[in-house]
């Protein structure tokens, strides 16, 4: 079946431009889903198959967050401007900026997951639903799980790692090449990585600004802003019908995604035993199939 016509443009967000892209008809009777994309300082590119589900008759809404792909660069902001409050306004402002803030499923991955519930629990009156996919709960939990993970990595490599962290030159050839045994068991498993997954590496490499500053060097060494961060405070205020989706082998580990299953009152936690951090792209028929259940479902 052929995709959906999509558009893209951008949509203004204070002295900034937040690019965004639509899938599917924003004018029909059900509610478009709203991607918000993971890093801090990703891009949207690695979760487009998602557009598919306008396949089955829902709008597809996905954006680059600022700082990042398609929206304004600001390469020379400090760790004071880069807040989860920025991001949670941006989102506002793209809601409203596309008519849709009465009428939207919000689908967070990562990063994104922890955003999209911070969001959920101020109880949006247009929010039908939530998907949470492979998001850890908090950072101190991330961080816990990192190091237990790391010290299951071959011979030697966890070792590479600690050295050059504590040497602070983790942008080392070395430092790289030691992470890709950690991404290929615990972020996505697929070889090659798809062509979509590859470009929001390459964004974040184009102008890591963001990622550098939330997060830190990698996925697994969390030294910025965020590291002490999380939401498990705001999610027994979550009101809606909330799907979490998880990997077997994913880096967000069942014990990160816990607190969602504990605390937020309408919820189901799916787990993808053949994925690690990407289900979408690791068993895409399966979450295609899951997803579209859950949708219905609303």
């Amino acid at each position: 079946m052929p995709l959906a016509p999509s558009a893209k443009g951008t949509v203004q967000f204070g002295e900034y431009k937040t690019w965004y892209r639509v899938t599917g008809d924003l004018g029909s009777e059900r509610p478009p889903v709203v991607v918000v994309h993971g890093g801090p300082g990703s891009t949207h590119d690695y979760l487009l198959p998602l557009a598919g589900l306008a396949e089955h008759g829902w709008p597809v809404v996905h954006y680059d967050q600022l700082g990042n792909g398609g929206s304004t660069h600001l390469r020379d902001r400090g760790a004071d401007f880069w807040t989860v409050d920025l991001f949670l306004a941006e989102l506002d402002s793209l809601l409203n900026s596309l008519g849709i803030a009465d009428n939207y499923v919000l689908y967070g991955q990562s990063w994104g997951g922890l955003l999209a519930a911070r969001h959920a629990a101020a109880r949006p009156a247009g929010l039908r639903g939530l998907v949470i996919a492979n998001s850890p709960a908090s950072y101190p939990l991330w961080l816990e799980e990192m190091a237990r993970l790391r010290a299951d990595l071959p011979p030697g490599v966890n070792e590479t790692l600690l050295r050059h962290e504590a040497a602070g030159t983790t942008d080392s050839e070395e430092y790289y090449a030691a992470m890709t045994p950690f991404y290929e068991k615990h972020v996505c498993r697929l070889k090659p990585w798809p062509r979509e997954y590859q470009a929001s590496f390459y964004e974040v490499y184009n102008d890591p600004t963001v990622y550098y500053t939330m997060n830190g060097p990698s996925e697994f060494h969390v030294i910025g802003t965020l590291r002490d961060w999380g939401v498990e405070d705001c999610l027994p205020d979550i009101q809606v019908p909330t799907l979490i989706l998880s990997g077997r082998h994913d880096e967000a580990t069942p014990k990160t995604v816990q607190p969602y299953k504990d605390l937020i009152p309408e919820s189901r936690w799916e787990i993808f035993e053949d994925s690690s951090h990407v289900p979408h792209l690791e068993e895409p028929e399966l979450f295609e199939k899951v997803m579209t259940g859950y949708l219905g479902s609303l």
